[in-house]
């Protein structure tokens, strides 16, 4: 005779796929807003590194377990105090918003940016440079920028030289921050940008230490306009390129455009093969 106590671990009731499934709709929440945010590159690593730790396990490569296990105890506490703000920002959406919502919001992500839309940001900033109105303009890229856009007004309009100018113009209410630019959209303004640590105070302005900060610590391309001296710079990877012209300008999203270009070609190609 078979004793059916051994066997039930093999039967679910109600209340585990009620559990699993609460379970299920946090991390889906959770994987969503942080794809939104400067920590889905970290959460990258992270998923990589629990790999490696896999793999060590299985492979019986004890110096490496050693090393990376005792790396995530001290990682975790880092981790808490770096993105203590994006934490508490998260917590707050939660409590505030509706978490149905999770489940059918889309990513409006892209990669390129049109050249219509390069027309007009390179208009407005000429337009600026030549007033000299001090402008700051972030182009999203693969890095999102949800955490920078939650501190400013949300917009979510075409891109134009006016609705640009206007934003800017002084003594406005918007025109104190910088404009997130994502999908071919102005999402956001009077956004607050971290400021570059790495430059000396008195060689840049807040303006300039703002546009190097966000560029440190993603993949945007930051264009600001110097209200002292009607000049228009740009930063990308932490370094700030100085009064360039329009044909510099438009090289620089030329050769964005070509990357992702070829990206989307390289996904289509593997999923046809597939």
């Amino acid at each position: 005779m078979f004793d059916l106590a051994y066997f039930d671990f093999l039967f679910i009731s109600l209340n585990d796929l009620v559990d699993i499934f609460i379970i299920a709709c946090l991390i889906y929440k959770v994987i969503l807003w942080i794809k939104e945010t400067r920590a889905w590159a970290l959460f990258k690593g992270v998923i990589i590194l629990l790999v490696v730790l896999s793999l060590a396990s299985i492979c019986n490569l004890n110096t490496i377990y050693w090393l990376i296990s005792n790396a995530f105890n001290v990682g975790l506490l880092a981790l808490i105090v770096l993105f203590q703000p994006e934490i508490r920002k998260a917590l707050e959406q939660l409590g505030k918003g509706n978490f149905l919502d999770a489940f059918v919001k889309k990513n409006d992500n892209e990669q390129s940016i049109s050249d219509a839309s390069v027309n007009e940001i390179i208009k407005a900033a000429k337009f600026m440079a030549e007033k000299k109105t001090g402008a700051l303009i972030v182009i999203e890229r693969e890095v999102p920028l949800g955490d920078f856009e939650q501190t400013g007004i949300l917009i979510d309009g075409i891109i134009s030289k006016q609705l640009l100018i206007n934003i800017f113009e002084d003594k406005t209410p918007l025109h104190d921050g910088a404009v997130i630019i994502r999908n071919n959209k102005i999402k956001a303004a009077a956004c607050i940008l971290p400021l570059s640590q790495n430059v000396k105070k008195h060689d840049f302005g807040t303006r300039h230490r703002a546009a190097i900060g966000a560029s440190e610590v993603s993949d945007a391309y930051v264009i600001v306009v110097s209200e002292e001296r009607g000049e228009i710079s740009i930063a990308k990877s932490g370094k700030l390129i100085k009064n360039i012209d329009e044909r510099k300008i438009r090289s620089i999203f030329a050769s964005v455009n070509n990357k992702s270009v070829k990206r989307i070609k390289l996904w289509r190609n593997d999923k046809n093969a597939k």
